[in-house]
């Protein structure tokens, strides 16, 4: 099922809008029985030493449809792991490097620049993470979602 562009279309620009555009607006705000949003003031982050973190929408604990987004630091990375459903990426801007192998090594990555359309699939390794500057982007799938993690040993 792919629901990924449509979710990420209107998720990235609520969740990115500045907020001197919403802020200036006199216009009546919509009926939140009708239209919900979030003002970027009101997006809450979580916050760690290689990345931040924002839930959007749902739960990636719960079963059912969720949108995170993730700024990667620059010259942070995870370590080789898999997920166990498929998980659709949406680089909004910088550059998000990733790589399919096994093995921790940063001759193995490659370059996602902003607009790129990534899917990690089920089960399948993988790791990514910022090189020179942060990387911004917007992760949609279906929970619950668990992470392995799958380094090969030396």
């Amino acid at each position: 099922m792919r629901l990924f562009p449509i979710a990420l279309g209107a998720a990235a620009f609520v969740a990115l809008a500045p907020a001197s555009v919403l802020a200036q607006s006199t216009d009546p705000a919509p009926d939140p029985s009708h239209i919900t949003f979030t003002p970027p003031k009101d997006v809450k982050w979580k916050s760690s030493d290689s990345m931040d973190q924002a839930v959007i929408f749902g739960d990636p604990s719960k079963p059912g449809l969720y949108g995170i987004l993730i700024r990667w630091h620059a010259g942070h990375f995870s370590r080789p792991h898999f997920h166990n459903t498929d998980r659709y990426a949406y680089v909004i801007s910088g550059t998000w490097w990733v790589s399919s192998s096994d093995s921790y090594d940063l001759s193995k990555i490659h370059p996602m620049p902003a607009g790129s359309v990534v899917t990690d699939l089920a089960g399948k390794v993988h790791w990514d993470g910022a090189k020179d500057t942060d990387a911004l982007l917007e992760l949609v799938g279906m929970g619950p979602v668990t992470t392995t993690q799958a380094e090969a040993k030396k």
